[in-house]
């Protein structure tokens, strides 16, 4: 039996995948990789993925009822950075674009969670090294992040 390996790539449906996309290039830094159908259909990549694309957006029109929390569904994607200062710079970049909707200490990863701007929520991780994950042992599944906490524990 072939095990999966990894996701490969999200899509969202969004009411309008231009709109959409400008959030993903100001909050990620993703490039559009292609752009169809008069933004029918936006499909981007982040900068140090192998990937085609790592995120399609399709427009379906302002008119679309827009995602519902406590429906079934997709809760959110989540994005992964490779350092504790990415993370602190995300949390800024999400402050600044006002999308910034929640923080959590996982105990083995650090997470941001935030809103794109048809509501879609998605998380910002970075996770606690392995040679390191003593230092969390004991953690409880969820606490409240205290950022500056963990990057002076973390950084360097």
């Amino acid at each position: 039996m072939t095990a999966v390996r990894r996701l490969n790539h999200a899509v969202l449906y969004v009411h309008d995948a231009r709109t959409s996309s400008a959030f993903y290039q100001q909050a990620f830094e993703f490039e559009v990789v292609g752009d169809y159908g008069d933004g029918g259909a936006v499909f981007m990549r982040a900068s140090n993925t192998e990937n085609h694309h790592d995120l399609g957006l399709l427009t379906i029109g302002a008119q679309a009822p827009g995602p519902e929390r406590g429906r079934a569904g997709l809760y959110h994607l989540a994005w992964e950075v490779d350092t504790i200062q990415d993370l602190a710079a995300m949390r800024e970049r999400l402050l600044a674009l006002n999308a910034l909707v929640g923080e959590s200490d996982h105990g083995v990863s650090k997470s941001l969670y935030g809103q794109d701007v048809d509501g879609n929520e998605f998380e910002v991780m970075w996770a606690v090294p392995r040679d390191r994950l003593v230092e969390v042992e004991g953690s409880p599944p969820v606490a409240p992040l205290d950022l500056d906490a963990v990057v002076a524990q973390f950084a360097g």
